[in-house]
């Protein structure tokens, strides 16, 4: 491994904590700066394993409409979303691909909290500019639990 595609992987690793940590800290401004403008994002709302998908969300396509949906389903939520044990391949030196081990916690005020585990499954593209950000993001939980507030 080349010390190019080391430094590669690091900053897909930095980009996916940047990820977790604006999301859950609630800054859209710095969490837009995650995807690229063309970005999909794609969420499997219920258990899929065994190769089939569970029921997803409407793939939603463009970095700013990720934000505006994702921040309308969780801006008055706690949240605690961690990534894990990444599988990062760089494909050249403009493009990569990763699947992440996740878990993630929902609390709605009011509602029920959801505890979540999955994998992410995304792309990336590294621009002169902006550097590495995600261009596709697909979702899939392997299992979610629901607990009474």
């Amino acid at each position: 491994m080349t010390l190019e595609t080391l430094a590669a992987i690091e900053d897909i690793r930095r980009l996916k904590a940047r990820y977790f940590r604006f999301m859950d800290t609630k800054d859209w401004a710095g969490w837009r700066t995650v995807f690229t403008d063309d970005a999909t994002m794609l969420v499997d709302t219920a258990v899929s394993t065994r190769g089939e998908d569970g029921k997803p969300m409407p793939l939603v396509t463009g970095g700013d409409a990720i934000i505006a949906y994702v921040r309308a389903i969780i801006d008055a939520a706690i949240t605690v979303h961690h990534g894990h044990m990444p599988e990062i391949e760089i494909l050249s030196s403009e493009s990569a691909r990763g699947i992440w081990a996740m878990r993630d916690i929902v609390q709605r005020p009011g509602g029920p909290t959801n505890r979540g585990y999955g994998h992410y499954y995304e792309t990336y593209r590294r621009s002169p500019d902006k550097g590495w950000q995600i261009a596709t993001l697909h979702l899939k939980r392997i299992r979610r639990e629901s607990y009474a507030a």
